[in-house]
């Protein structure tokens, strides 16, 4: 005779309930007994200490009015704590004030049980906030999976790169000698795997143009006949330069994408430039144009995607392209590397997050100089 597995019973969620009150401990105590552990805290200072021990309570009913520290200091402090301000605070309360309410929803609170307590409306609040609280912490596991995929995607995309030219990390280039070179800089619209896929297939399919590498506008032409109907739901904006340093001059043309910004040395200005066809993967018949430049000693030429332009400050306020053009008149006396350095940590300063964190936008910054 063969016993039966017995599945493991679930764990018990914590309450933590705060209040100076025997009977209304006891009221929901009761309440809570059958579905939830709960422990027990008689004043602020035993509840900030029960809340930040190893184990700690999936949600907390804080009284608000207790003698010492009241509910609303609690909450305050749980909520400044990075150990605790991700457990939800359930605020019980005989005030049914609306000001009193706003007061402790902005302290961090994110319901209200009001006294006289109803057992029924008690469980319900709490089972609603720790059932939101799973949801939550499900979605942001979700998330890191969707992260780590997508890390691993760009790994893949840049061991796809070649490596034969220094200096130019992240972006798609065609090397055709020592003074002729080709290079892509594209941003693919969306976010995700299919991106990702997206702009590998760029850098396979940018091989492929290898022949017309001088002529700007056959390349975007070639690249969009070899993207089109790949894709429905996502495009493609590039910038694709020709340097000719043998001739002193860059050719130029866009898809869609923002314009270049120029230095130039000999009059001290910045200004844009701009040669912009259709987007890439839409049209199949799109054509483009080219713009020759001819190079100056001492002229600068910085080509980004719309993350740079579109980063936004707290106030979502935009970093816009009269800013890049500024920050290039003020700090044209750095070499191209310190300059790019230079410039990201501005971008991270006014968007209000470190190269670390990341940005909400892929970000891909090429500066051209030209030392003559």
């Amino acid at each position: 005779m063969s016993a039966t597995p017995q599945q493991a019973p679930a764990t018990q969620k914590l309450i933590l309930i705060v209040d100076d009150t025997p009977l209304n401990i006891g009221v929901i105590s009761g309440a809570l007994k059958d579905f939830y552990k709960t422990k027990v805290a008689t004043n602020g200072e035993k509840a900030l200490a029960l809340a930040g021990a190893e184990e700690k309570p999936d949600l907390i009913l804080l009284d608000v009015m207790m003698p010492g520290m009241d509910g609303y200091e609690v909450c305050s402090r749980l909520k400044a704590d990075p150990s605790t301000r991700e457990i939800p605070v359930i605020f019980l309360t005989g005030q049914t004030g609306a000001e009193d309410e706003t007061r402790g929803f902005d302290v961090g609170a994110v319901d209200y049980v009001h006294k006289p307590f109803s057992p029924a409306v008690v469980k319900a609040r709490v089972r609603s906030h720790i059932m939101l609280r799973e949801a939550r912490a499900q979605l942001a596991a979700q998330l890191l999976a969707l992260n780590n995929e997508l890390e691993m995607a760009r790994e893949i995309q840049l061991s796809i790169l070649p490596h034969s030219v220094p200096g130019v990390p992240g972006l798609d280039f065609i090397q055709v000698d020592d003074t002729h070179l080709g290079i892509l800089i594209a941003d693919v619209s969306g976010h995700g795997l299919p991106s990702a896929l997206i702009a590998s297939m760029l850098q396979v399919a940018l091989t492929g143009q290898a022949h017309h590498a001088a002529e700007p506008a056959e390349v975007l032409a070639g690249l969009n006949r070899a993207l089109c109907g790949k894709f429905t739901h996502n495009f493609v904006t590039a910038a694709y330069v020709y340097l000719d340093l043998e001739k002193q001059l860059m050719r130029y043309a866009g898809a869609g994408h923002p314009p270049v910004l120029q230095w130039r040395n000999s009059t001290g200005t910045t200004s844009k430039v701009l040669q912009n066809g259709l987007v890439l993967g839409m049209f199949n018949e799109a054509t483009y144009e080219a713009l020759e430049l001819i190079l100056e000693p001492g002229d600068r030429h910085v080509l980004y995607t719309d993350g740079v332009v579109e980063a936004a400050n707290p106030a979502q306020e935009e970093f816009g392209a009269d800013r890049v053009m500024r920050f290039m008149e003020s700090n044209k006396q750095l070499v191209a590397d310190e300059f790019a350095d230079s410039f990201l940590a501005e971008l991270s300063h006014w968007s209000g997050q470190t190269i670390e964190q990341g940005q909400q936008d892929d970000i891909t910054l090429l500066v051209v100089d030209f030392k003559g």
